[in-house]
């Protein structure tokens, strides 16, 4: 069954961050409990905290309502940005932040991640350091020449982003197009972050239907490079866990490190 492209529009009207949190990272039996998280927290463990990408300023570049991405980077960042296009997941992602009772529970992944860096014991801590380093929430919009516009962000250390890129971009001219646009928002020899999954059509949140931009190893090694970026690293990893491939389809995932030149 082919996949119509899903506008923005249709994002906002039927977008349900809470459905989303619960299908894909809910303890246990969220779908991206297992392959995806496995293969994000470590690349950016090894990313932030043996790599040594580090700096003054994080900005995550739509965040949805997730922090799974920023628990490693809140180690090695004094300031984190985060970004959505959806009013409701900044809602949602608030939430997290002041400790609402009904905030989703990521106390699973924070325990991984801890675990990874040797500090099981410190759950609390790690998320409590996570929510003194967020200092904005902004609206972005990645297919604006400024995606934040009217504001204008200064240049960061970093700019990482996470599960997003293959939602707003019809084909991989504007995948690139987006890439390009990101050097404005990252300081000379600074570092962009990308992961998602690989050769996907679509993805469900509830019995809402998106689409997602079919990306191969080729189409982002050209993209990254057409962009002007130096690739440091890029790993691609195939899907271990097929058995819900009626939810979301991606046959693989990719974290591609780059940094922009001097």
């Amino acid at each position: 069954m082919a996949t119509t492209f899903t506008t923005q529009q249709q994002y906002i009207d039927e977008f349900d961050p809470k459905a989303y949190l619960q299908t894909y990272f809910g303890a246990w039996d969220g779908i991206h409990f297992g392959d995806w998280t496995e293969f994000i927290l470590k690349n950016l463990y090894e990313t932030f905290i043996k790599g040594g990408v580090r700096g003054d300023t994080l900005l995550d570049f739509g965040t949805g309502a997730s922090i799974y991405n920023l628990l490693s980077a809140c180690e090695v960042f004094d300031k984190i940005i985060v970004s959505d296009l959806l009013e409701e997941n900044r809602v949602e992602f608030e939430k997290w932040l002041k400790k609402d009772p009904d905030a989703f529970d990521w106390t699973h992944i924070i325990k991984s991640v801890c675990e990874l860096e040797g500090n099981r014991d410190d759950c609390n801590k790690k998320a409590e350091k996570l929510r003194s380093k967020v200092k904005e929430f902004l609206k972005c919009d990645a297919l604006k020449r400024n995606p934040f516009d009217p504001v204008v962000v200064s240049p960061v250390d970093c700019l990482l982003c996470c599960l997003c890129l293959e939602a707003p971009c019809k084909d991989i001219k504007s995948y690139c197009e987006v890439l390009k646009n990101f050097k404005d928002l990252i300081k000379p020899g600074g570092h962009l972050i990308i992961s998602s999954g690989l050769n996907a059509t679509f993805y469900l949140v509830g019995d809402k239907r998106f689409s997602t931009l079919t990306l191969k190893k080729e189409d982002l090694e050209m993209a990254f490079k057409e962009a002007g970026y130096q690739i440091e690293k890029a790993v691609f990893a195939p899907r271990v866990d097929k058995s819900r491939m009626d939810l979301v389809d991606f046959e693989g995932t990719y974290f591609i490190h780059a940094r922009k030149p001097k």
